[in-house]
């Protein structure tokens, strides 16, 4: 009994932290429903009549953040005025992004959308939620329109199959992913790469993957639980932007066959989010130092 109820409290410790993020993202669904409802709100969920309502819970998140990762944003000024599109690392539970997100609205007023994979969108009870804070399907349509009318849009290319299968070693698995790179080239906007610090080591998945990754590949859900929680450092980096080069023509990528201007593009990206993961980050990644930078003030 004592054996098996000290199991039960080990499991609880690894996986409390994720469920209470997840009880908190619905939290914060139900309060836009109560504000929608008071307000009779029709509006279209992006337009500024949900400003107040987005600050609230930005506010939260960001209060959240500070209380149990000590989070710290850096590089805003790298951000350009008008659109781009923000190229990240996919921790476990990408639960930095929101920090970012939430710290980027209460600082500068800016709603940058988030490109999400499809299960996403499936998920039951944050069609409110997904909507005002500017969840968008991957399509290269949806990310033309959004960067057309002045947004940020962010995108993780490794998505999901780097959240269940990357690790300690901060392992980029983008794949030959580079939809991302011909919308900017389309679109003529800057890329900027994003990393946070020690992401892996307060979120992580289980070592034996084998099988999770045959279910994932077959099913495109993550199957795999995420564990952990730990109270350790974050620091989101911000990189210079890398910028649309106008000498890059529609003409000249043709006879490049396209692809190879789309896999320049995209390997300076990745070039450039390894970087800063080479940068900022012990690697592989340990817990014990990532809760001890806690404590170093002279980082900050």
């Amino acid at each position: 009994l004592i054996i098996g109820s000290l199991t039960v409290c080990g499991i609880l410790v690894f996986f409390i932290v994720p469920l209470t993020i997840v009880f908190f993202i619905y939290l914060s669904n139900i309060l836009l429903l109560i504000y929608q409802r008071n307000n009779e709100l029709k509006a279209d969920p992006l337009s500024d009549v949900w400003d107040s309502v987005r600050e609230t819970i930005a506010s939260f998140w960001d209060i959240y953040a500070r209380v149990w990762h000590g989070y710290e944003l850096h590089g805003v000024e790298n951000l350009p005025e008008g659109p781009g599109i923000l190229v990240y690392y996919h921790g476990a539970i990408p639960i930095d992004y929101l920090y970012f997100l939430s710290r980027l609205f209460l600082w500068k007023k800016r709603l940058c959308l988030s490109v999400a994979d499809n299960f996403v969108f499936r998920l039951p009870g944050l069609k409110l939620l997904l909507a005002v804070t500017g969840v968008i399907p991957g399509t290269r349509e949806e990310c033309l329109v959004a960067l057309k009318n002045g947004y940020l849009v962010s995108i993780s290319p490794g998505g999901v199959r780097e959240a269940l299968f990357s690790d300690e070693s901060y392992q980029l698995m983008w794949g030959n992913r580079k939809g991302f790179a011909q919308v900017a080239l389309e679109a003529k906007v800057p890329i900027i790469p994003m990393y946070t610090q020690n992401v892996r080591e307060g979120y992580r998945m289980f070592k034996e993957r084998r099988f999770f990754r045959q279910l994932y590949e077959s099913t495109r859900l993550p199957f795999t639980p995420p564990y952990g929680g730990l109270p350790v450092k974050f620091r989101t980096y911000i990189g210079k932007p890398i910028p649309y080069d106008p000498n890059i023509t529609t003409e000249e990528l043709v006879e490049k066959v396209i692809c190879k201007g789309k896999f320049l593009f995209s390997f300076q990206t990745k070039t450039a989010v390894q970087a800063l993961i080479s940068k900022h980050q012990t690697i592989p990644g340990n817990i014990w130092k990532a809760l001890l930078e806690r404590f170093d003030k002279r980082r900050k």
